[in-house]
């Protein structure tokens, strides 16, 4: 398939994610709190703008569905996490870089086929979910993150 093939051609970029100060700081536990609390306020204000997309079929519904299960449940996580670290998610100023993502998504749910939307969302996902089987495997239990 088309996505997999564009991932091979690119995970060399994932993996260079992985050294990233961020998600290095994930990894070993000293990631600066504070960096982490707006982490977690711009990717709910991100994980909002997933639930503008719209399905003409049965199928595509169907996906929709299930991906925003996955988003729904993340929301819960991060609303946890605002309740313990005090981060007012409805005050959220996206960084320029989240807004221009999220306005992005919701011109492609609005104006384009479903199918687009879907691959405008997929590096997004497939990063988050690269990024997070790798961390998963060298993640102490003494991490706070």
């Amino acid at each position: 398939m088309l996505h997999d093939f564009l991932w091979q051609q690119n995970v060399h970029l994932a993996g260079e994610c992985l050294h990233h100060p961020f998600v290095r700081g994930l990894a070993d536990g000293t990631l600066d709190p504070e960096t982490f609390k707006h982490y977690v306020a711009q990717d709910a204000f991100f994980l909002n703008a997933f639930a503008a997309a719209r399905s003409q079929d049965m199928a595509t519904f169907t996906h929709f569905c299930e991906l925003l299960n996955g988003v729904l449940w993340e929301l819960q996580l991060h609303a946890d996490y605002a309740r313990e670290l005090k981060i007012e998610l409805d005050r959220v100023q996206p960084h320029p870089a989240v807004a221009a993502y999220t306005d992005f998504l919701l011109a492609t749910a609005g104006q384009r086929e479903p199918g687009e939307t879907l691959a405008a969302m997929t590096p997004c996902m497939r990063l988050y979910g690269y990024l997070g089987t790798e961390l998963a495997q060298r993640v102490g239990t003494k991490n706070p993150y």
